[in-house]
């Protein structure tokens, strides 16, 4: 490699993105760089103001110059005697930041120290919850961030789910970074979980009364969102690469070896995808984050949709298809894992389902045949067990060990009213009969 080559590129690369993407704007912020004006400048500023803005965005210095380097202007110079040579740098100045996305709203953080200072930290408290993550994983387990605990999925044999809680000090950084950022920043219209504005009945809505209703589940949905595309999005939205590195550390995390060790009940694919930097489940940030780096494959799938006359959501790790009885099932399956895949997710193909208006079709549990209802075996035991509090007592009805029995009970009769409220009316006279005093 020609390092002199090399350094001439990027010194004019640097000169470039100091300012305006503009043909003028460029050639002169080069000539300064130069301190000359020679022939081909002009052509390179204009090849350079041709590529795209979502491009530009994510060009860095040496991706840049590569493209300088590239330029056969420059190269026919830098071949003859009268090489370029760099005699001022230009640099971006500190407090300027690359466009947005347009429409986007986003904090003014063009340093890590601005960074560290809109979430009331020092620069070096900054630096302590964003060590590199093979360094951190490896320390004791009492100096993580993070604390794991293993919860068991729905159904008989269906694993394991890690939980890993961020520690009281990183978890008040992450809210206030969900606070001036994530929540902000819009998910794709056909996301409803975890989405100011939208519900889990109205992702179920959505395939109310269709003739097909065809389910698809993500493995591992935070696990499989991993560090790289975390990083990528904050750089789609301006920072730099060393705000974006920060800001990646502070919402991603691997799991410890020492932990991993001695959890036998992981399966071997889980481990793989936990030892690698990725989103944790816990975390405030995390379903923002998740939402926002599926953004491209709810485009795609709700594209997918419209092409098959189908309607699609997902509430989470929970993919919906719906519409009449002729939807090519093994069509969409086929083009849904294949699309998951190339967006860096994978489906649970066990939990595949195809739904006809025979059976009961169900959506996140609620049943969605005709509207949003409530399954009539869960209103059957919600409706015993408010029974038997009326007539024994509510004390010894708490089976599960519910720290707020009453609290409870009232948040799911406040569930079906949601779904049913004749029915929710009939569980309400049965809650407002139970006497908490015995």
């Amino acid at each position: 490699m020609d390092t002199a080559r090399t350094m001439t590129a990027r010194a004019l690369a640097r000169a470039m993105l100091a300012g305006p993407r503009d043909a003028a704007g460029l050639a002169a912020r080069m000539a300064v760089c130069l301190d000359e004006r020679p022939p081909w400048l002009a052509a390179l500023a204009q090849a350079m103001a041709r590529v795209p803005g979502e491009v530009w965005r994510r060009l860095e210095v040496a991706t840049l110059a590569e493209r300088v380097e590239a330029h056969e202007g420059f190269a026919v110079a830098w071949a003859g005697e009268a090489r370029p040579q760099a005699r001022h740098w230009l640099l971006r100045p500190p407090d300027e930041l690359a466009p947005a996305p347009a429409g986007l709203a986003r904090p003014h953080w063009p340093t890590v120290g601005a960074l560290a200072r809109r979430l009331g930290m020092t620069p070096a408290g900054l630096w302590r919850l964003t060590l590199p993550t093979d360094w951190q994983r490896r320390r004791p387990l009492a100096q993580q961030h993070y604390r794991q605990a293993l919860v068991p999925k729905r159904g008989d044999g269906a694993g394991w789910r890690l939980l890993e809680v961020p520690e009281p000090h990183l978890r008040a950084v992450q809210r206030r970074l969900l606070a001036q950022l994530l929540n902000g920043l819009p998910p794709h219209e056909v996301a409803f979980g975890y989405a100011a504005g939208r519900s889990v009945v109205q992702h179920a809505a959505r395939h109310a009364g269709q003739a097909r209703v065809l389910r698809f589940d993500l493995s591992d949905f935070f696990a499989t969102v991993r560090a790289s595309r975390v990083h990528a999005l904050f750089k789609t939205l301006g920072y730099s690469t060393a705000t974006a590195r920060a800001l990646t550390a502070l919402c991603t995390t691997a799991v410890p070896e020492a932990w991993l060790r001695d959890e036998p009940r992981l399966s071997w694919l889980q481990r793989q995808r936990l030892r690698d930097p990725h989103l944790p489940q816990g975390a405030p940030t995390s379903p923002a984050l998740a939402n926002l780096c599926a953004f491209a494959l709810d485009a795609r799938l709700a594209g997918l949709a419209e092409a098959v006359g189908a309607r699609y959501s997902r509430y989470a790790d929970d993919l919906v298809f719906s519409g009449p009885a002729t939807l090519p099932v093994r069509r969409i399956a086929a083009w849904v894992a294949a699309i998951a895949a190339d967006e860096g997710f994978a489906l649970n193909a066990r939990k595949t389902r195809s739904l006809g208006a025979a059976q009961r079709q169900s959506v996140c549990g609620i049943v969605v045949n005709e509207r949003p209802n409530l399954p009539r075996d869960e209103f059957d035991r919600l409706k015993a067990v408010l029974h038997r509090c009326v007539v024994a007592g509510p004390a010894g009805q708490n089976r599960d060990g519910h720290a707020d029995w009453r609290g409870h009970l009232q948040g799911r009769v406040a569930w079906a009213a949601q779904l049913n409220a004749v029915k929710a009316q009939k569980l309400k006279a049965l809650l407002d009969r139970i006497d908490w005093r015995r």
